[in-house]
């Protein structure tokens, strides 16, 4: 038997996934009846007493809400027939608003004034369920961008074969970011399958060159790559390290045969993208102690399809370094406790940290930074890597 707010979960649920084509006269979300669970006939026989109290409670609920309870006869202890609910109907869309609350009348009032300009001034619109979805979350001068942007393609649709990036599109009143993030919309209301705007510039990744030999040479220190163009470094490293934050990777002390690249965010399909990183004989991650470090972590032992190295994410290195750690983030507010991502490839020892990081009751700071950390001791744990995973070609290196 579900409770109130188990229904009022299934009425926003059914209301989330199907309120735009309802609006348009699609597929209709409401009237639906929604079931209130099966009763069990043992408990009907044995003790009636719990489910008339659920069934008055109901009753309580649906005359508060406006929802109807349909109903279906029981046999209860005595072979007495009683009525209990079986379903909560609701009649329409708005009353679903009304009883799960939020911003979903406004929501749905919003979508209708939009549904009406749309239909009058973009009847060449294939999907226009689909397109009220997609501006859903549209601000209201996002919204009049829109139209200004749909407008300005449809009068000449020549335009749309101008040959230029997003933020070069010659319209007045558009900032240079806004195409680049509305693109979908745009097409949606033109109906245009393609804009013809040049792609976004490759991604790049700058880095460092650690060797000593390299550097005394006169060799460049810094250095950048761009995905997808001809590049050899100027030495294959044996050793590469992935910092999380530029400071570290451009300060990483000398080491032979060592490259530190800065890290570019989750994920490490743009940094493994690169064969003479993702293919080293030691690739190392170091990032900060605390929710995204371990979450970079997972995601670049991903992309890299192979068990990279973590170094000064233990519990140990927490311990040793958690009284210089933060509870803010770098807007001063708050950083918050929250669930694990599961599945991750994290090793235990890293999973323990952040799991405690996340902990609602946890003792210590949610963030420990890398910075915080000696580089002289990031660069003993780096040696202390090489010389476990590479036999013979980091033996007798000392700090």
């Amino acid at each position: 038997m579900k409770a109130p707010d188990t229904v009022v979960a299934d009425i926003r649920r059914r209301l989330s996934d199907r309120w735009h084509t309802d609006l348009v006269g699609g597929e209709a979300a409401f009237p639906h009846a929604f079931p209130l669970g099966r009763l069990d006939a043992d408990a009907l026989r044995d003790d009636y007493a719990p489910i008339h109290a659920w069934t008055v409670g109901m009753q309580d609920w649906a005359r508060r809400t406006g929802v109807v309870l349909d109903y279906t006869n029981r046999r209860a202890k005595g072979g007495t027939v009683q009525a209990v609910p079986a379903h909560a109907r609701v009649e329409s869309i708005d009353d679903a608003a009304r009883i799960v609350g939020g911003d979903w009348s406004d929501r749905l009032g919003r979508a209708r004034m939009r549904l009406a300009i749309l239909r009058e001034g973009y009847p060449q619109m294939i999907d226009i369920g689909r397109t009220l979805r997609l501006i859903d979350t549209y601000a209201a001068v996002d919204f009049g961008l829109l139209l200004t942007v749909a407008d300005w393609y449809l009068q000449d649709p020549a335009r749309a074969a101008l040959g230029v990036t997003p933020r070069q599109v010659p319209l007045p009143g558009v900032h240079a970011k806004w195409l680049q993030s509305h693109k979908a919309g745009v097409q949606a209301l033109t109906g245009l399958a393609d804009l013809s705007l040049l792609p976004e510039h490759s991604s790049r990744i700058h880095f460092t060159y650690l060797d000593p030999d390299h550097r005394a040479a006169g060799g460049r220190v810094h250095d950048s790559a761009t995905v997808g163009d001809s590049f050899v470094p100027a030495y294959q490293p044996e050793v590469v390290i992935i910092s999380e934050n530029k400071d570290t990777a451009i300060h990483f002390l000398p080491l032979a045969g060592g490259i530190s690249v800065e890290g570019v965010g989750k994920g490490g399909k743009t940094v493994a993208s690169f064969p003479w990183i993702r293919d080293a004989p030691v690739v190392v991650y170091w990032g900060d102690i605390d929710r995204d470090g371990y979450e970079i972590l997972d995601g670049y032992r991903a992309d890299f399809d192979r068990d990279v190295d973590s170094i000064l994410m233990d519990p140990e290195t927490y311990e040793a370094y958690e009284q210089f750690g933060t509870d803010l983030d770098k807007n001063t507010k708050a950083i918050t406790a929250g669930a694990p991502r599961p599945g991750t490839n994290l090793h235990a020892d890293e999973r323990a940290v952040y799991l405690r990081v996340l902990d609602a009751q946890r003792t210590g700071h949610r963030r420990v930074e890398q910075e915080r950390i000696p580089l002289g001791r990031a660069l003993e744990a780096v040696q202390l890597v090489c010389k476990q995973s590479v036999s013979g070609v980091y033996e007798g290196l000392t700090p």
